[in-house]
């Protein structure tokens, strides 16, 4: 398992990877930049990997940390199911509701921790 910052703007939150083949791939494109984006009590960004399903899931708890397929996206869930699918690549270490002050269009940097 690998750790993770992500900061968004003036939030940083830290998650705990699995140890998916998808959260590998995600690892070893560290560290990258994006924009973030929202859907409802969902933060996501594109990131610079691609990969299929990976024992998807349609409902996933507030906290998680996925990839989104369609749309090679990192997303970070605080409230929200997701749109479709989604491979589920670790756990937000506090509370996902920090990311409610996040706006959309700032930067995203993540990098390990």
């Amino acid at each position: 398992m690998s750790r993770v910052r992500i900061t968004l703007g003036d939030q940083v939150v830290t998650a705990k990877l699995n140890d998916s083949r998808t959260a590998r791939l995600i690892t070893d494109a560290l560290p990258f930049e994006s924009t973030a984006q929202f859907w409802g009590d969902e933060v996501y960004f594109s990131i610079p990997v691609t990969a299929g399903e990976e024992d998807a899931q349609a409902n996933v708890p507030s906290g998680t940390v996925a990839y989104w397929p369609p749309g090679k996206a990192l997303c970070l869930f605080f409230g929200q199911k997701p749109y479709s699918p989604v491979n589920v690549v670790g756990q937000l270490d506090s509370d996902p509701n920090v990311l409610r002050q996040a706006s959309e269009g700032q930067g995203v940097r993540v990098e390990s921790a």
